[in-house]
């Protein structure tokens, strides 16, 4: 077993030079690999590829299909500067890129996927490391399973999109979101991770700073909804 042409080392060296990346034919999972390379000082922006993964995992585990030569699937270590109550804010900034990434088409559905024409075509999950009232870093695993070679310059096209919304304004990338974010409008159902909290219900009206989820509730409060806090959503 060999990796595919389009994720060689020559191929990912080509799509993204001057970046570290390690690659493999095959892991459990990248998020995995990333997780312990970012534990053990993995720069900002490094990136973990491999052709198969055994048990990818996005949010909330959901599980991932990534099998050689079918799709993509890639972990990016981020080390930001953001207070540890704005860690959710990297969901914004990766779907948002995600999303432009994808094309025109492409619309997000809070808190995690992207997609278009009514088909997924890309998923994230993030894990966030806290130090001291700060993210000290960020493992982002994503799936994109219908992308096709050249996929070592899909990857560049991502991880560009990303450094672009991690440099502009934040009023400008919320912006960029809520304009292809297809949850907004909707009325909708919030099931909480176990621990967090009841069920929440609303009119999804926005979104803010730290990545959380404006619903307007029935007496016409808005209250967020944080993604690291939820397990998925659904019509109400």
């Amino acid at each position: 077993m060999q990796l595919s042409a389009d994720l060689t080392p020559d191929a990912l060296e080509a799509a993204l030079p001057d970046r570290d990346v390690r690659s493999y034919v095959a892991l459990v999972s990248t998020g995995s690999a990333a997780l312990g390379w970012a534990n053990s000082g993995a720069p900002d922006g490094a990136v973990v590829v491999a052709d198969h993964q055994l048990s990818p995992r996005g949010h909330a585990g959901r599980p991932w299909t990534i099998a050689p030569g079918e799709g993509l699937g890639f972990s990016l270590v981020l080390r930001p500067s953001l207070p540890a109550e704005r860690e959710g804010w990297l969901y914004t900034v990766v779907l948002s890129a995600l999303a432009e990434t994808c094309g025109e088409a492409a619309r997000i559905e809070w808190p995690d996927v992207v997609r278009r024409e009514g088909e997924t075509v890309a998923a994230v999950g993030i894990k966030i490391a806290l130090g001291a009232g700060r993210v000290d870093f960020g493992v982002v695993d994503m799936w994109l399973p219908t992308a096709g070679p050249p996929r070592a310059e899909v990857i560049g096209a991502v991880l560009e999109a990303i450094e672009s919304a991690r440099a502009a304004p934040e009023n400008v990338v919320i912006d960029r979101y809520q304009r292809a974010c297809a949850t907004i409008g909707r009325q909708v159902r919030v099931r909480f991770l176990a621990g967090t909290g009841p069920v929440a219900e609303g009119r999804a009206v926005g979104t803010i700073e730290d990545g959380a989820l404006l619903l307007e509730t029935a007496t016409g409060r808005h209250a967020p909804v944080r993604p690291q806090d939820v397990r998925g959503l659904e019509a109400a």
